[in-house]
């Protein structure tokens, strides 16, 4: 297991050797930086939405990522036929429950979302605290003032009762699958300063569940791909604009050894 976990370079080389497709329903905000972000690290994305094609769409995709961020209740009813599809299919998915305690309407869509099983559930701390029916310190929007290692707890609640990997996002980043714990330590401030790096983030886990050997890998191996990028790119930027660009072009660029070398990958459970 360690084996598989520590070496984000092998999912990176087979999204780039096999180039999956990843059908994506994700917030508008996001859907440029999603769409590129998985362009430059040689996956497939797709971005259709609508009721009327999803479920064909799923059957011709590598994954499936829904991102609650936005949504409507149309978008719910095509995200809810896209996530029985891949479950009918048997494909790999990833939920984002983008500011989950905001609302009533976020709560019921992530809770029915959850129902449908996805593969790995992904969020901020504080995503992560609400579902796990914590009260987050930070705000109920998609920032998130709670650490990855206060919502550890609540992820691995949720990881044995949905049952699902759990992926909380903070300063360091925590992964469990309800009895595996890991720890990622890769990343930099400035990620947080540009609009919908979290939600490309889930996009990148759905490219690597496509690849990896399986889906506890697949969120470790993006929480450090994406880690060791935005480290890289924060070298080069002189602000949040030249980040973003940065970000997309060391995605493109980065090297499998350099990767494995600078992942912070540490298994600390059970």
């Amino acid at each position: 297991m360690l084996e598989n976990l520590s070496s984000p370079g092998a999912s990176l080389e087979a999204i780039r050797a096999r180039r999956p497709l990843v059908q994506n329903i994700t917030n508008p905000v996001a859907m440029d930086l999603v769409a590129n972000l998985l362009l430059a690290v040689g996956a497939s994305p797709v971005m259709a939405e609508g009721a009327e094609e999803v479920e064909d769409f799923v059957s011709l995709a590598d994954a499936l990522t829904i991102n609650i961020g936005g949504f409507t209740g149309a978008r719910l009813s095509a995200a809810s036929l896209a996530a029985s599809k891949a479950n009918a299919l048997g494909k790999p998915w990833a939920l984002d429950p983008v500011a989950v305690g905001a609302t009533h309407f976020r709560r019921h869509a992530a809770s029915h979302l959850l129902a449908f099983r996805p593969s790995v559930l992904r969020g901020n701390a504080s995503e992560i605290l609400a579902l796990g029916g914590a009260e987050p310190s930070g705000g109920q929007g998609t920032d998130s003032g709670d650490s990855a290692e206060s919502a550890f707890p609540a992820a691995r609640a949720l990881s044995r009762t949905t049952p699902t990997v759990v992926v909380a996002t903070g300063a360091r980043d925590v992964a469990t699958d309800g009895e595996t714990v890991v720890r990622v330590g890769n990343g930099n401030a400035l990620m947080t300063r540009v609009t919908a790096v979290g939600c490309a983030l889930t996009a990148l886990t759905g490219a690597c569940l496509a690849v990896a050997p399986s889906p506890l890998a697949a969120s470790v191996h993006a929480l450090a791909i994406l880690g060791v990028a935005g480290e890289i790119a924060a070298r080069k930027a002189t602000g949040p604009g030249s980040f973003r660009s940065a970000l997309i072009d060391t995605l493109h660029a980065l090297d499998r050894e350099e990767l494995d070398r600078a992942a912070d990958i540490e298994v600390v459970g059970p």
